[in-house]
């Protein structure tokens, strides 16, 4: 006869057994019997085993840089995530801080003034042009018209052809239903960014025919966001280089980096 203790304690045994057997989905195993009269004395019960783990697979993450991103529409919420990610992004605080440091380091009588003063001062209004430019032609712009920011690559064209891409895209570009559409982030942000700027960038003339020669520049200039963009990613694919800040870089320039931005 088993002792009440002992029955107790196989009884909550097998009840514990049983929920954890249940909630890993394996099904619980009876407790053993006692043997049948007619049973043979070799004969044994098989255990029950587990079906054999299947391998995870590894993601081949820099590959998916270097064929660029399956782009997808964004919902104006995303658009504001893709904007705030861009102007937080730590490349993004390399370039404005390393701008900052040459040109007040070569010049010390801008209209910041030298030294560590004039270089905070020139970091926040960089920051402030490079967020109101994230705002207006990252999220607003394509929000309100319906725009795709991201810039889309063709890997597989010809050189000219990309070359030709990567120019014409900046006037020209894709909606978030695939088909093409003129570039309004860039058109309608650049003159919006100048006039922006008149207003607190300080040592800049503000006249029609200033802020008229700044944003032809910008225009003139935007193109070479989008070689960036087109063919860095073969660049690092030739030359095999694969450390994590080169990564980095082509995450941001092939997968986040929207037409026409910093």
């Amino acid at each position: 006869m088993v002792p009440k203790s002992e029955s107790a304690g196989i009884a909550l045994t097998e009840t514990g057994s049983g929920f954890i057997a249940t909630l890993s989905g394996v099904p619980p195993t009876e407790p053993p019997s006692q043997p049948a009269a007619s049973a043979k004395p070799d004969e044994t019960v098989q255990p029950y085993e587990l079906p054999p783990c299947q391998p995870m697979a590894i993601i081949n993450f820099y590959q998916r840089f270097m064929n660029g991103p399956e782009v997808k529409p964004l919902t104006p919420r995303e658009k504001a995530r893709l904007a705030v990610r861009n102007v937080v992004d730590p490349f993004n605080a390399i370039t404005i801080l390393g701008n900052a440091a040459i040109t007040i380091g070569f010049n010390s009588h801008t209209a910041y003034g030298p030294g560590m003063h004039g270089f905070g001062q020139l970091v926040g209004v960089s920051y402030s042009q490079d967020m109101t430019g994230e705002f207006v032609g990252t999220f607003l712009i394509p929000s309100i018209a319906h725009q795709d920011p991201h810039y889309h690559r063709m890997p597989h064209a010809t050189i000219k052809r990309r070359v030709l891409h990567a120019i014409v895209q900046v006037g020209w570009t894709q909606g978030d239903n695939g088909k093409g559409m003129p570039n309004y982030a860039n058109i309608l942000g650049f003159p919006i960014d100048a006039e922006i700027s008149d207003l607190y960038v300080p040592g800049i003339q503000t006249d029609l025919r200033s802020t008229a020669a700044r944003v032809v520049t910008g225009w003139a200039l935007a193109p070479t966001d989008n070689f960036v963009t087109e063919f860095l990613p073969d660049i690092a694919r030739r030359i095999h280089v694969r450390v994590v800040l080169v990564q980095n870089i082509i995450n941001q320039v092939a997968h986040t980096e929207p037409a026409g931005s910093p």
